[in-house]
């Protein structure tokens, strides 16, 4: 079986790790906490970056560093992984769904301002699978209604919009480090921005808000710690951050020159005014559930794409009846991955794309 992604061990992450093992610096202080975060934001193009444990803990940080709380609303995609949502929730806050456009499976930006209200206070945007949302009409709407932008990167490590990196482009944007993203620590996350005050506030709520005297809490916080074995082996992932999102992009060349031409498959979207990193290596297909099996029995790892918020049972009390996201629909009822490791040889790529091409006219 070829995995639809698996991690890539690459460069000192064994010799940092064994550094924190041999020192019994395990939990989450050390020095690799310090260094990842400083050379994370570096790549981003940030002045900040504070380590959490996963990406939708980052994003609960974010937006509780915000001030975003009950009574408020937030714009989110309708079509995302549930985390983006799901954080929004954790503040008591309401997310309001926007449907996805076809182009880039992105959030439609045309249909934002429809959604705004006089309790929406933010914005997050979501780089779905790796393509960067036009940010140029994001920030037109959010300083015309004076909304936060919030960057939901957990795809897009190494994306750029217009020469800039993705975590670069919001007031605050968040990144996740599971095992399957470009840049992984296992399990983990990161925020990152250029405003100090959201830095404290997010170093503050991640540790309890600790105090002076230390045991004196203000407000209350959250254990959102990373260990400095993660940062470790985030720290040896990022000094080899351009090799692997580099790698991704080559996964992408070789499928879309394999597949261009195919019967019945549309290939991912290309971002005009950007860089698209190919996370996980998308198509849309007729009889999505038909060429996934096929594949299973050929020895290919597939997963399927999304399914919208405005179809979670947990949501459901969200969602107007009136609502529509055909696009949301469309794009899960369609779309699935292919395998997307970093680490893929060519002829694993060359031959990932043929049985996907015997699959789709087997499942006809």
């Amino acid at each position: 079986m070829i995995p639809v992604c698996e991690p890539t061990p690459i460069g000192n992450m064994s010799k940092y790790v064994n550094e924190c093992l041999n020192t019994n610096w395990i939990s989450s202080n050390g020095k690799f906490i310090d260094e990842f975060e400083q050379k994370f934001a570096e790549y981003c193009g940030c002045k900040h970056g504070i380590s959490t444990t996963n990406g939708t803990t980052a994003l609960h940080l974010a937006l509780v560093a915000l001030g975003i709380k009950e009574g408020m609303e937030v714009i989110v995609p309708n079509f995302t992984m549930i985390a983006t949502a799901n954080a929004v929730v954790y503040t008591g806050a309401k997310p309001v769904f926007v449907d996805a456009e076809l182009e880039t499976w992105n959030m439609d930006t045309d249909k934002i301002e429809a959604k705004i209200t006089d309790k929406t206070k933010a914005i997050i945007v979501v780089h779905t699978y790796g393509c960067p949302i036009d940010m140029d009409r994001i920030d037109e709407i959010a300083e015309k209604h004076n909304l936060y932008v919030i960057e939901d990167a957990a795809e897009a490590h190494g994306a750029t919009f217009k020469g800039r990196k993705t975590g670069s482009l919001g007031d605050i944007a968040c990144f996740s480090f599971y095992g399957n993203k470009i840049l992984t620590t296992g399990e983990g996350g990161m925020v990152v921005t250029n405003s100090d005050k959201l830095a404290k506030a997010c170093r503050s709520y991640k540790n309890h808000c600790f105090g002076e005297p230390r045991f004196i809490h203000k407000n209350t916080g959250f254990n959102y710690r990373m260990t400095n074995i993660q940062a470790a082996i985030g720290l040896s992932q990022v000094e080899y951050a351009d090799v692997l999102v580099n790698s991704r992009v080559f996964n992408a060349a070789i499928y879309n020159s394999q597949l261009k031409n195919a019967e019945g498959i549309i290939l991912p979207p290309e971002c005009p005014k950007g860089k698209n990193v190919y996370w996980m290596y998308g198509i849309l297909v007729n009889k999505k559930d038909n060429v996934m099996s096929i594949l299973n029995h050929m020895g290919i790892q597939t997963r399927s794409f999304f399914y919208p918020m405005h179809k979670q049972p947990c949501f459901k009390h969200l969602v107007n009846k009136d609502d529509k996201y055909p696009n949301s629909n469309y794009l899960f009822e369609h779309g699935l991955y292919i395998p997307s490791s970093s680490h893929l040889k060519m002829e694993t790529l060359i031959e990932v794309a043929f049985k996907v091409k015997q699959a789709v006219l087997l499942a006809k």
